[in-house]
């Protein structure tokens, strides 16, 4: 089964919608997402037009400031303490990655931890981390979005093997963490992993996030496991694709999602329910 990232993503914002139609009357104003863009580079263009459009459908306020490549890291900097003392402000994202002169760390570390809707700022990283995270952790959207089309595929996690192909702070790690807190037995490769292919046909669930074009091939793939791919690449011909080669992985897995629309709409929707998050804990 191919499970479309993009229906359920649609399905979860307009359930989301209903929620916040009831804002105004409770709490007086609807949740309002603020996005940071640096820089002219095309793919965070774009990733920051889907966010206002899904802000849109779900009916938050949102406020994008486009702001010059040449921009200085202290000017992002002053502008996110702004945004941390305005009330009216319930969740802050830049957008990355930034230009190389700003330092991701610092911006990432200066907004705050309430109004952190990527779940990425290292309070919220270590909540996530605790052995029972509270309802206040910000999870990192993508890996929350993996959980959901797994849940949405019928998968069971409980007593399965996941091997987790990446060991970012963004994906690989949380999504890990996310896996073992639903009693997953969890591998993590990375490039020094020895016999990769022999590791990956262990899993029931394998999830592909390493940034290499079609890197997953069918022989490295058991029969009947749940195949999710976080790739966003370019194949030899210049089109998009994912990490996972989806032609001769299909026919073996039981569920797998496809590039794109897959894994990418389900992390806008995660963004939404971040921010839903962030407004909710202010109250």
């Amino acid at each position: 089964m191919v499970i479309s990232g993009k229906e359920l993503a649609a399905k979860l914002k307009a359930e989301m919608a209903e929620q916040v139609k009831t804002f105004p009357d409770k709490y007086g104003r609807v949740p309002h997402l603020v996005v940071i863009l640096v820089g002219n580079d095309p793919g965070s263009q774009t990733y920051v037009r889907n966010k206002e459009k899904a802000c849109d459908v779900v009916g938050f306020k949102h406020t994008t400031y486009r702001l010059p490549e040449e921009t200085s890291g202290q000017e992002v900097l002053d502008r996110i303490v702004e945004l941390n003392t305005d009330d009216t402000v319930d969740g802050i994202l830049v957008q990355l990655p930034l230009p190389r002169h700003i330092s991701e760390t610092k911006v990432i570390e200066t907004i705050s931890k309430e109004k952190d809707v990527d779940g990425f700022h290292p309070l919220n990283t270590a909540a996530l981390w605790q052995k029972r995270p509270n309802n206040t952790c910000i999870i990192p959207c993508t890996p929350m979005g993996i959980i959901k089309l797994l849940e949405e595929g019928g998968v069971e996690i409980a007593g399965k093997k996941a091997v987790v192909l990446g060991r970012s702070q963004i994906v690989g790690l949380p999504i890990s963490k996310l896996l073992l807190d639903r009693n997953a037995t969890v591998t993590i490769c990375h490039s020094r992993t020895k016999d990769l292919p022999e590791v990956t046909r262990q899993a029931d669930i394998l999830v592909a996030a390493i940034g290499k074009a079609k890197f997953v091939t069918g022989d490295m793939v058991k029969e009947g496991a749940a195949v999710i791919d976080v790739g966003m690449d370019l194949d030899e011909n210049g089109k998009l694709c994912g990490d996972v080669d989806f032609a001769s992985v299909e026919p073996k897995a039981s569920v797998i999602t496809p590039v794109p629309g897959g894994v990418g709409p389900m992390t806008i929707c995660c963004l939404m329910s971040n921010t839903i998050q962030c407004f909710l804990n202010s109250r």
